[in-house]
């Protein structure tokens, strides 16, 4: 039946809601709903990300949306620090001798002889610490880098490698202690070889020598200790070479040894083999030569008497 008036949503007029119609009394929220200041259920209260949400996001307001997590900087290194503020030391420092020049030195006729003093190629001196040596080698390995060398690559990874292989000396316990050994030795026969130019000098009526000045005597030193690596370097290579020469002449004459090994195993064997061969070639050359002796037709000639007259 259809009644006349606009539609009525609610209880009638003059009837409180009840549960009836699923209305909460006046001044109290709906049926299921948290009291006010309280989050809905299901939701972590105000200020705390919600369930499964990954740590370092931020649950922006609204059930599902969330900030992304904000970039991290990172926190300052002192090692960092220390290394970049040494290498910014270092090419200051360095400003005054170019890499040309560094690569030049290093690449300098005799090179080849002078570099085997690490000490000499990292232009240290032997009795700093190894943290010193260590400051050194950065600073040269960064002037001769090829990538710093753009215009020279080939000249600057010589240089660069002739300055790893002095540092590896130095880093090496053992090399390490060799190279300060020939430094001291090539200091002991320096100043034997200018006590004997004193007295040689002294017979002369000359009291000073030329190595009494001091850049002299160091160069002195330098040369001797020079000689005295390119000594040791020769001495090397002749043993390395006739370590070369030993191991080639033992597996030559084990070459041989197997050779000779094989051709008789391989006539023993052909020897094994042949033997039935052999003894029946024997036997039918006895019966050939036993019936060679039965002539029976052969007999001596009669004798015949002698005449005389």
């Amino acid at each position: 039946m259809a009644s006349n008036g606009p539609p009525r949503f609610g209880p009638p007029p003059g009837r409180m809601p009840g549960p009836r119609f699923n209305m909460p009394p006046p001044g109290m929220p709906p049926t299921g709903m948290p009291p006010p200041g309280m989050p809905p259920p299901g939701m972590p209260p105000p200020g705390m990300p919600p369930p499964g949400c990954p740590p370092g996001l931020l649950p922006l307001p609204g059930p599902s949306r969330m900030l992304p997590p904000r970039p991290l900087i990172p926190e300052p290194s002192p090692k960092f620090d220390q290394f970049y503020s040494e290498v910014k030391e270092i090419e200051a420092r360095d400003s005054v001798m170019t890499p040309t020049q560094q690569i030049e030195r290093l690449l300098r006729p005799g090179s080849t002889y002078f570099n085997l003093n690490p000490f000499e190629v990292l232009q240290t001196d032997p009795d700093l610490p190894l943290s010193d040596m260590k400051k050194a080698y950065r600073r040269l390995s960064i002037l001769v880098h090829p990538d710093k060398n753009a215009g020279n690559v080939e000249k600057a990874q010589k240089a660069f490698e002739a300055v790893n292989k002095a540092w590896k000396m130095v880093e090496d316990e053992t090399e390490l202690k060799k190279a300060k050994e020939v430094i001291d030795e090539a200091k002991i026969k320096t100043d034997a070889m200018l006590k004997e130019k004193r007295k040689k000098y002294k017979k002369e009526g000359k009291d000073q020598i030329e190595e009494d000045d001091p850049g002299k005597y160091k160069h002195a030193c330098y040369v001797m200790t020079c000689k005295l690596f390119a000594d040791l370097e020769r001495l090397r290579k002749e043993g390395e070479m006739k370590s070369a020469e030993s191991k080639k002449r033992k597996a030559e004459e084990e070459e041989e040894e197997r050779e000779r090994r094989r051709v008789q195993a391989e006539w023993e064997k052909n020897y094994e083999e042949s033997r039935t061969e052999r003894v029946t070639s024997w036997r039918d050359f006895q019966g050939k030569r036993i019936k060679s002796t039965k002539h029976k037709d052969l007999r001596p000639p009669k004798p015949k008497p002698e005449k005389r007259e």
